[in-house]
């Protein structure tokens, strides 16, 4: 399964943007609990992870949720204001994974899905919310610009995950 980076458009950085003002609203109002700030960072930094996994079925998903948002974005913001929101933004990558750094983003995943099949109903769509937001927002160039030591800790926490199972500690 082969990709290139699909950048994101203005409305589905809007739309990625109304997600994550909803929640981090309902988490504002409501206490304010730490551990509900954690599925959102959860959610978000699987969802930048994603953008990076050209090949794979994250990359995948993240070129579909852009490319849905931009669609769903651009015609409600068109029709709510008759501007065109549909232009599309810098786009950057946040590099590229070794193989080793691959593992970790797995084992993320693997995380992920666990940590959404055990969740109640509200952590799973902050969960769910923020892994949207993420995949749509880490491809524009300044969010990607402020993420950009994101692969190299990937890639070297899995290279001393490596390193630790051939005994080369």
């Amino acid at each position: 399964m082969t990709t290139t980076l699909t950048g994101a458009t203005f409305a589905a950085c809007l739309i990625a943007l109304a997600v994550m003002a909803v929640y981090l609203r309902k988490w504002w109002t409501g206490g304010r609990a730490v551990k509900d700030l954690l599925a959102m960072a959860q959610g978000f930094i699987n969802g930048a992870l994603a953008t990076i996994c050209l090949g794979g079925l994250g990359g995948w998903l993240a070129g579909c949720a852009r490319q849905a948002a931009g669609g769903v974005g651009g015609k409600v913001i068109s029709t709510t204001t008759g501007t065109d929101a549909g232009t599309p933004m810098a786009t950057a990558s946040l590099g590229q994974l070794s193989p080793e750094g691959g593992g970790v983003v797995f084992l993320l995943f693997v995380l992920l899905v666990i940590s959404y099949k055990a969740a109640n109903k509200e952590d799973k769509g902050r969960l769910a919310g923020f892994l949207f937001a993420g995949m749509i927002l880490c491809v524009t160039a300044g969010v990607a610009g402020m993420l950009d030591g994101l692969p190299e800790l990937v890639n070297g926490l899995g290279l001393s995950g490596r390193n630790a199972l051939e005994g080369h500690v």
